[in-house]
């Protein structure tokens, strides 16, 4: 709330303010969160994310996926600090069975609203020279365009109407040959809408991407720390997908 750049915005009181807003005027309502909930504040350095993961339990958050910077204080205090969680942590192509946190990461979570199935699912970056391998152990990394499809497929066959696709990619690199979220929509299937994080791309609003089955893909990213927060408005019947981005002062 005190960047010079963003003077007054985000805050997690401010956060809930607008959630609650929205909760009020809305029935159906899913709080997602595409990864690095752990960065560098002090409470994150005094607490070791269980700040975090109280504040977002109390703001109802229903589902994250793994950032880089989640893995900071290694998969001990990662799970240390999910204890603290009352949502479930999403990611598809992160193997985490040779780990501490084998039956604690699921790779999808299905969602009821109103007799309409939203598959979500989480796909991470690839950790190595992002975060020391000692902080990730033995965990195994997939790849997440195949991973992505694979599970998306799986929650089409579960009856899905609408699948999300939490994203910790980045938006979009110069370097051409790294997997993003513009390059993961392109390839994709079955995915409606990709929530991106990790490069903190402030979207004025989201790129709507053909698929490789020509088909719309929507891809959202509103920036970091709770600057802002992404509404997306879907109507089934209509098949229409409204995007907002809401600061959050």
């Amino acid at each position: 709330a005190n960047h010079s750049k963003f003077p007054g915005m985000g805050g997690v009181a401010k956060r809930h303010t607008v959630i609650q807003k929205i909760r009020q005027e809305e029935e159906n309502v899913l709080l997602l969160d595409s990864g690095d909930i752990f960065q560098g504040t002090p409470y994150f350095n005094a607490y070791h994310g269980e700040l975090e993961m109280q504040l977002m339990s109390t703001l109802g958050y229903d589902a994250a996926t793994m950032g880089n910077h989640d893995f900071d204080i290694g998969l001990n205090g990662f799970l240390n600090a999910k204890k603290h969680a009352n949502f479930p942590f999403l990611c598809g192509n992160y193997d985490f069975s040779k780990t501490i946190l084998a039956n604690e990461i699921k790779p999808y979570h299905v969602f009821k609203k109103s007799g309409i199935k939203i598959g979500v699912f989480g796909i991470g970056i690839d950790l190595k020279g992002l975060v020391p391998d000692d902080n990730y152990a033995e965990m195994i990394y997939k790849d997440p365009i195949d991973s992505a499809n694979t599970w998306a497929q799986y929650l089409t066959d579960l009856g899905c109407d609408i699948i999300i696709c939490l994203s910790h990619l980045g938006y979009d690199y110069e370097d051409k040959t790294k997997i993003s979220d513009l390059v993961l929509a392109k390839n994709s299937s079955q995915i409606h809408l990709i929530l991106g994080g990790h490069t903190h791309t402030f979207l004025e609003k989201p790129t709507v991407v053909k698929n490789r089955d020509n088909q719309t893909v929507i891809i959202n990213q509103v920036g970091w720390a709770g600057i802002n927060l992404g509404r997306i408005d879907i109507d089934i019947e209509k098949g229409l997908f409204e995007c907002n981005c809401l600061e959050v002062k």
